[in-house]
């Protein structure tokens, strides 16, 4: 009974691993598919107009749940809703690994850039 239990857990760990493994897209693939955000949320995912969310840095599985929310409708915003409109969800991994691989450019408390020596 005990070594059946042990193979049932480990089979989980490893199907739950591969579900891991293949929700991490692959950052040049998004990179390319991600063209058309660069717009508003800059080639780099750290968007200049307050009005656009920095994409870099931001968790993987956020922005994968988030572009389904803009799909789905679920979150109404109709200039995303087009955008996502055609991605598939391979697509959408791969849109997520590519700016959640980015570093983030967020100001520190006084104002500068992180980094920054003025």
């Amino acid at each position: 009974m005990n070594r059946a239990l042990t193979l049932i857990s480990f089979g989980a760990a490893l199907a739950f691993a591969s579900v891991q493994a293949q929700a991490a897209g692959n950052i040049e693939a998004g990179k390319q598919k991600a063209a058309a955000c660069f717009a508003c949320h800059g080639t780099d995912g750290n968007a200049i107009d307050p009005q656009y969310p920095r994409l870099a840095g931001q968790y993987n599985m956020y922005i994968q749940q988030a572009l389904h929310e803009y799909k789905s409708g679920q979150r109404n915003n109709a200039i995303m809703k087009g955008f996502v409109a055609t991605l598939s969800d391979q697509d959408i991994e791969d849109v997520a690994a590519y700016f959640s691989s980015l570093p983030t450019k967020l100001d520190n408390l006084d104002g500068h850039i992180q980094g920054d020596k003025k």
